[in-house]
């Protein structure tokens, strides 16, 4: 036999581990107070498949001595074994029907049935969502563009000094990434279309597919995915701490309007940023499938510049450009409007910056096919 001792300040409690099957006995007071203790005592309890557990020597026990009995029981009972607890008085016995009574019991799921009017409920629910969420970017582009007229008709409350650092963070630093994706198109593009061509001896039109594929979809579209996916992210993670650190809260405490502060330069960096990186991704791609296409195929730079002057049209170029404005309008709102949403936590701030880049990308390539469509109606 083992007989274990616990004090805590007044309250002591006597745990008597009986070995060969006999009875483990309690004694002292199992309170509050000693809870602990003897819930670490109990934990080496004999092998078996019944124990005894008597308490008939317990000067006092309380709530959290019942609570430790009844927890006990249905921990013995979810092992396959059985503990009998005598010599319980009345208040003892009491107190252990009422904590079992109280315990709480996990509610199963009731059985639901799917049905078509649960199908189309949860069917319509999702597009209000999406609809309530076009609406907020909506809101936001109308308040960038409020925010914009105003600081046209009061120059001095436009923060030029962002403006030029958004725009060096937006474009400058992202001249590197942008040109080398460029470049590596043209080299893929020409790769595999002089290997498609070569069959029907028409190698020379491999200028005109790297031309207009690079000019008026693959230089901006892919420039664009590249801008939001480090642009948006980083709008969001900016704003959405200063929102978690209530930086945002102390702007209008200050007087300060936050979309005036925070939402016009980054925008209007993106407006100003994004034509001139597409330009850049049209002459950085254009430069790769003319060097695969003098390796390759044996065109030289000069041929290839001929060919590029006599067979592509002006138009591609001016097509292309044209959708920097809305892709930049698009990256830009989503970045900003995931950023307010962040709440006071480091989860929303990963999860809202996490959205924002795919929402982007996403927005991104929708426009780019409507664009695609609306200038194929045009005859453009």
């Amino acid at each position: 036999m083992r007989h274990d001792k616990s004090k805590a300040a007044d309250a002591e409690i006597g745990v008597a581990l009986a070995g060969g099957g006999g009875p483990v006995r309690l004694s002292g007071s199992l309170t509050i107070r000693t809870v602990t203790p003897a819930r670490a005592a109990l934990a080496a309890l004999p092998e078996g498949g019944t124990v005894t557990l008597d308490i008939s020597a317990l000067a006092r026990i309380d709530t959290a001595g019942a609570w430790l009995l009844v927890t006990l029981t249905r921990r013995l009972a979810a092992a396959g074994r059985e503990l009998q607890i005598t010599g319980a008085s009345a208040e003892a016995a009491s107190l252990m029907q009422t904590v079992e009574a109280a315990y709480p019991v996990p509610e199963a799921p009731a059985p639901h049935r799917q049905t078509l009017a649960d199908l189309l409920e949860r069917l319509g629910r999702q597009v209000m969502t999406g609809v309530g969420f076009v609406l907020a970017l909506v809101s936001y582009l109308g308040i960038f563009l409020h925010r914009l007229a105003r600081a046209l008709r009061h120059p001095r409350e436009f923060r030029f000094t962002s403006l030029v650092h958004h725009c060096e963070e937006v474009g400058f630093r992202a001249v590197p990434i942008v040109a080398l994706m460029a470049f590596l198109i043209g080299v893929v593009l020409a790769f595999q279309g002089s290997a498609q061509l070569r069959q029907f001896g028409a190698e020379v039109f491999v200028v005109d597919l790297i031309a207009i594929s690079i000019l008026r979809e693959l230089g901006i579209l892919l420039t664009s995915i590249i801008v939001a996916g480090r642009t948006a992210s980083a709008f969001t993670a900016a704003i959405g701490s200063m929102k978690m650190r209530e930086e945002i809260d102390a702007m209008r405490t200050l007087g300060l309007d936050p979309a005036m502060v925070l939402f016009v330069p980054r925008i209007l960096a993106l407006l100003l940023m994004l034509p001139i990186l597409g330009l850049i991704a049209d002459i950085a791609g254009l430069f790769g499938g003319a060097l695969m296409a003098w390796i390759d195929l044996g065109i030289s730079p000069e041929m290839f510049r001929t060919r590029l002057v006599e067979g592509t049209d002006v138009s591609h170029v001016v097509v292309g450009l044209i959708k920097a404005p809305f892709f930049a309008l698009i990256i830009g709102v989503v970045g900003c409007h995931a950023g307010m949403q962040v709440e006071s936590n480091a989860e929303s701030l990963g999860r809202m910056t996490s959205n924002a880049v795919v929402t982007a990308i996403f927005a991104v390539i929708v426009a780019d096919a409507v664009f695609s469509i609306f200038f194929a109606r045009l005859g453009i």
